[in-house]
């Protein structure tokens, strides 16, 4: 099945929070609430009736201590049915209340779990819509730590939030049962809840910037561990492992110590919060055996409440584990939102283009400048492209020829439309890029990129992608796999894999070559039977020989495709219908090879420089 074409760009507010901490932190609660409605109504209802619960067994034992226990410690007759009574009040009490911490702990953390997946969506989708431009200005590691450590932060305050959202329930209970009791006792025991969120108020001063630091140490110990695996090739070849553990142990370091921060801020505030209940309960009982004493009020009232408080100790610490976890939910959530509130993306128009024959593409005065700096540090642009005009006719080779840093990477980005030119137009079937639909381009334009990606999956995979099941069944056959293959000239190292077609690859493809890595990712374009097909220096790793095949066999296997090719062989770029000479940016001519070598000095030094440095090196002999 084809994968379905990227959702348009939104046009919602901006996700990230506006407001100082209390409203966003209000937000950021609100809006994970009414992601998920229904997982969130039943945790919240379940912790309400566990509190509910709580204050009902206080009270009952209030009441049984008055009518059952302080009779009978007295010597007093005690009627059986009244303990019966007491059993089964207290039973019910009990099971009611057990049902309802499952339900709040499977439901809770269903409902924190499903906002931290909508969060990772979210991130990804935003990846899938920006640009490439945008990608390359963001280490790999920051935006893995984005879509993993930041977006479960993120949602971690989920986590305690029902059963906080419950405490708050039972607070109003057992404050009013409290102060019923006793307005004494009541008002000791409901004092407890504004120095909590005073101690909140403290923590959260000196938590948030020590969470912002740990967050951004996550990112940049993802960035360096990225960097060092994806270069453990390089790493191992120049011996400089010491230098990679010297980098790693370095961030670990500042991370644990940002860590260590965060603990020596929650080991003062966890303490204070536990404190708290148990200083009200030892209050409670102190004076209420006082006012035992005085004979104003009894026994039962103060068991009420002392329970109350002692059984609210745990609890009232999901309040703190609520204001705990808001500061660092809060960073999380921040970090997520440049990622999600990130513009320039590209959007598509609705226009279709023809199934079937070549593409004619149409380039005109196109430019791309890209932010940079100059030699002061002074922000300014770089010109990659200047004023580049050209035609392709259906069923063409064109040869983009050109030195290093010639732009002909990012007139590739600019052709497959990955990014889009700064000022010029560029049309495909005379239809302006930027109103073709999404799924229409990708269906008729296929890339091949200078640095090949392989999956770790089976060759099958590789080849047909996204689309090798749909509806049960295989959108591409065998046979497409193998045509596929036999173009790209894969065929017979395929073939003479243990699997085959079920070979797994390996990781980024590597039990196979750099150039059998190279002809799977030509067989994954062509199998689309794509109209236009670009090749960034797709076979430099191919053997020359084969690479000629591969071209010659396009139009025999695949039809009257068009294709631009970024090329330095000679030979390669001979078989091109026409050939453009590409140097700073700029068009300095295009015709066919045998035009270019007779009137571009500058072309025939280039494609010739390598014949040139052979017959130096053998009359040197």
């Amino acid at each position: 099945m084809r994968p379905s074409p990227l959702p348009a760009p939104p046009t919602e507010a901006a996700f990230a929070l506006p407001g100082g901490a209390v409203r966003r932190s209000l937000l950021l609660l609100g809006r994970g609430i009414r992601s998920e409605p229904r997982t969130f109504a039943i945790a919240i209802g379940a912790s309400a009736v566990y509190g509910v619960g709580l204050v009902a067994s206080g009270w009952a034992l209030g009441r049984i201590t008055d009518r059952v226990v302080v009779p009978a410690l007295e010597g007093g007759q005690v009627p059986s049915s009244h303990i019966w009574w007491a059993g089964v009040v207290l039973f019910a009490i009990g099971l009611v209340t057990a049902v309802a911490v499952a339900l709040r702990r499977v439901y809770a953390g269903m409902a924190a779990f499903d906002v931290q997946a909508g969060h990772r969506r979210r991130v990804t989708r935003q990846y899938l819509r920006l640009p490439m431009s945008w990608h390359r200005r963001h280490p790999a590691g920051q935006l893995l730590s984005n879509a993993n450590a930041d977006a479960e932060a993120a949602g971690g305050v989920f986590v305690p939030l029902p059963f906080a959202i419950g405490v708050l329930v039972m607070i109003v209970l057992a404050s009013v049962a409290m102060l019923w009791a006793d307005l004494v006792l009541g008002a000791i025991g409901v004092s407890v809840l504004p120095l909590v969120l005073a101690a909140n108020v403290v923590y959260r001063r000196y938590m948030s910037p020590a969470i912002t630091v740990v967050q951004h140490e996550r990112a940049a110990v993802s960035d360096v561990a990225h960097e060092s695996f994806e270069a453990a090739a390089v790493v191992k070849s120049l011996g400089t492992e010491q230098l990679e553990e010297d980098r790693f142990t370095t961030v670990t370091h500042r991370l644990r110590d940002a860590n260590i921060a965060v603990g020596r801020v929650r080991s003062v505030f966890d303490p204070v919060i536990d404190l708290l209940p148990a200083l009200a309960t030892l209050a409670v009982l102190l004076v209420g055996a006082h006012r035992i004493d005085s004979g104003v009020i009894g026994t039962g009232d103060v068991i009420t409440t002392a329970y109350l408080l002692t059984v609210m100790t745990f609890p009232v610490r999901a309040i703190g584990f609520v204001l705990g976890d808001i500061p660092r939910s809060l960073v999380g959530h921040d970090r997520i939102s440049r990622v999600i509130d990130a513009r320039g993306y590209l959007t598509d128009g609705t226009a279709g283009l023809p199934a079937h024959g070549g593409m004619r593409v149409e380039v005109e005065d196109v430019t791309l400048a890209v932010p940079s700096f100059d030699a002061q540090g002074e922000r300014t642009t770089a010109e990659l492209l200047r004023g580049v005009s050209f035609a392709v006719e259906p069923g063409q080779t064109l040869a983009v020829v050109g030195p290093t840093g010639a732009g002909k990477s990012t007139l590739v980005d600019v052709l497959a439309r990955m990014s889009d030119p700064t000022s010029g137009s560029m049309r495909y079937d005379g239809v302006d890029a930027r109103d073709v639909g999404a799924r229409s381009r990708t269906d008729a334009i296929a890339l091949v990129a200078q640095s090949t990606f392989v999956f770790e999956d089976t060759i099958r995979g590789n080849v047909a992608l996204g689309d090798d099941v749909e509806d049960g069944g295989s959108a591409f056959t065998d046979d497409e796999v193998w045509r596929a293959l036999r173009t790209a000239r894969a065929d017979g190292f395929v073939a003479a894999l243990p699997q085959g077609l079920d070979t797994v690859v390996g990781e980024r493809g590597a039990s196979i070559s750099g150039g059998q890595r190279q002809r799977l990712a030509i067989a994954r374009a062509l199998i689309r039977r794509p109209r236009l097909l670009i090749l960034d220096d797709a076979t430099s790793a191919v053997d020359p020989l084969v690479e000629q095949q591969i071209l010659a066999g396009l139009r025999e296997q695949v039809g009257d495709v068009t294709v631009i090719l970024v090329a330095y062989r000679t030979a390669t770029i001979a078989l091109a219908s026409s050939v453009l000479h590409l140097e700073r940016g700029l068009v300095v001519d295009q015709g066919t090879h045998p035009e270019l070598l007779a009137r571009d000095l500058g072309y025939r030094h280039l494609v010739t420089a390598y014949q040139r440095g052979r017959a130096e090196r053998e009359a040197g002999r």
